[in-house]
């Protein structure tokens, strides 16, 4: 009895988790999947030199019942313990389906809200790895089941995180390499 119980629970949890759909992709003019960033996307400091400058995005094929969108940009390779978060924007309209180069404070879309990034700024912070390999910068963007998140910028990451997940209807993800 307790396996059929576990082999539900696993499905039910395997469905729950399982947020790709295989028509919604971004891609980025300014990076290929896969491929190195460019110096824009570095940051500015501690110890880089780059131009600190939000990548291009665009995606398609969101599924219906999309009614905002939000993007993030993660490092999962990070020496911290728990990666660093790069950049968390959401409440981005759901007529939206592009993010020019420089899309962060002023240049966001309208209504659209930023939150602290790991550098302790709002809005962008470039890839600045420690030398070493290359680490990786997955840029995430989620098709959202609600207008608003409510949440303010004074939100974490892993709040916002945590409230991106319980609305999600899909992500489609793009990864970038930058070692120095």
């Amino acid at each position: 009895m307790i396996r059929p119980l576990l082999s539900l629970a696993a499905l039910v949890v395997g469905a729950a988790t399982s947020v790709h759909a295989a028509d919604f992709t971004v891609t980025s003019p300014d990076f290929t999947d896969g491929g190195r960033l460019g110096e824009a996307q570095v940051f500015d400091g501690f110890g880089c030199t780059g131009g600190n400058v939000a990548p291009a995005l665009a995606w398609t094929g969101a599924p219906a019942g999309t009614k905002s969108f939000a993007v993030t940009v993660y490092d999962p390779d990070a020496p911290t313990g728990s990666g660093f978060w790069h950049w968390s924007m959401f409440d981005i309209p759901a007529a939206t389906t592009s993010l020019a180069t420089g899309s962060t404070g002023a240049g966001r879309p309208a209504g659209a809200v930023e939150v602290r990034n790991d550098y302790g700024g709002t809005g962008f912070g470039g890839a600045c790895p420690p030398p070493g390999p290359a680490h990786r910068y997955v840029v995430t963007v989620f098709a959202l089941k609600v207008d608003k998140l409510g949440l303010g910028a004074d939100a974490t990451p892993a709040v916002t995180g945590f409230m991106l997940n319980a609305n999600v209807l899909a992500t489609a993800r793009i990864t970038a390499l930058y070692g120095r």
